[in-house]
């Protein structure tokens, strides 16, 4: 039976990153090892105080499971063991990593499943001045696709600063929910801008107004959407949803959360939090057919956890190794 361990962790950012919540300078994540025999299984969260988590309470969290995990539950039974969030994200991640590690195959090979193939992957640019986020675009100008945090103020100065200082990039746009419904009206601005996707532009709790916004850019769900029990209310509303495994507590709901939200029309984003590759790895089975992938959580950290993901300068990001996970 496995052995757990529970760690919490800090890696400095490469710089302070700001989004409409506030800004960062250190991500704290919680690493998770169940160990059986040579044998290591590892996970990666991020607790985010949005959902009101902390480092604290979810490894007292993982914490209470220890004689059930010890004992062997699985991941069917963690499912009802503990709810979705970043504490089950950890524990799920690190069960199917030990699973791949008892059998010898890799994660998506039981059952059987096409090996993932490289993804291309957003930068994000944080919240700043427009002229420095032009100068920070123009930096990154080569990346194929890039993601922009704002806030409710001077939205459309700061895109049109960070596509002036890279011209030829795709650009997304997340608002962390900071904007009103007089933002929403300049969607046709962003448009005109090449903007593709606006991300949880209005409140979780105060998205209702979505449903009669005319779409010149599609939405995407990400605070708004956690589980597949979110979908059925985010019709009409959004038009993406972004899968991030911390919402969804792991990879196994966050595979289900992506075939229900496809087969009810839904596009597909998959996205993280501020952690390295580990937390990465598992999300880039997700990622495979999805319409926008942001896993560049590593790319802003100071360091990354060795081995880590392969990020490309094409900005591709091939799938993990062994030594990573799965």
């Amino acid at each position: 039976m496995p052995a757990l361990a529970v760690r919490r962790e800090s890696w400095p950012l490469a710089g302070v990153f700001r989004i409409s919540h506030g800004a960062r300078r250190v991500a704290h994540t919680v690493l998770v090892e169940l160990r059986d025999g040579d044998a290591v299984g590892r996970g990666e969260c991020v607790p985010y105080s949005r959902y009101g988590e902390t480092v604290e309470s979810v490894v007292e969290s993982i914490e209470e499971l220890r004689g059930d995990l010890e004992r062997g539950l699985g991941r069917e039974a963690l499912a009802g063991a503990m709810g979705p969030g970043a504490a089950r994200n950890a524990v799920d991640c690190a069960l199917w990593d030990l699973e791949a590690k008892r059998s010898g195959r890799r994660a998506w090979a039981a059952p059987p499943g096409a090996p993932p193939e490289p993804v291309i992957t957003a930068y994000t640019l944080g919240i700043d001045e427009p002229g420095a986020m032009r100068e920070a675009a123009a930096r990154h100008a080569a990346r194929p696709l890039l993601k922009v945090k704002l806030d409710g103020e001077r939205v459309i100065e700061r895109v049109a600063a960070v596509r002036a200082g890279a011209p030829r990039a795709r650009v997304i746009v997340d608002a962390n929910e900071a904007w009103s419904a007089e933002t929403l009206r300049r969607l046709p601005e962003l448009a005109d801008l090449g903007v593709e996707l606006v991300e949880q532009p209005l409140p979780a709790g105060a998205d209702a107004a979505l449903a009669d916004v005319e779409r010149e850019v599609p939405i995407a769900a990400d605070e708004s959407c956690h589980t597949r029990a979110d979908l059925p209310r985010l019709a009409g509303r959004y038009d993406v949803v972004n899968i991030k495994l911390d919402k969804t507590g792991g990879l196994t709901e966050a595979l289900a959360l992506r075939d229900a939200a496809r087969a009810a029309g839904f596009g597909i984003m998959v996205g993280c939090m501020l952690a390295t590759s580990l937390a990465m790895a598992p999300a880039l089975l997700v990622a495979q057919g999805a319409r926008f992938v942001d896993l560049d959580g590593p790319l802003l950290l100071a360091r990354d956890r060795e081995p880590g993901l392969d990020y490309h300068s094409d900005g591709r990001v091939a799938p993990p190794s062994p030594a990573l996970w799965g």
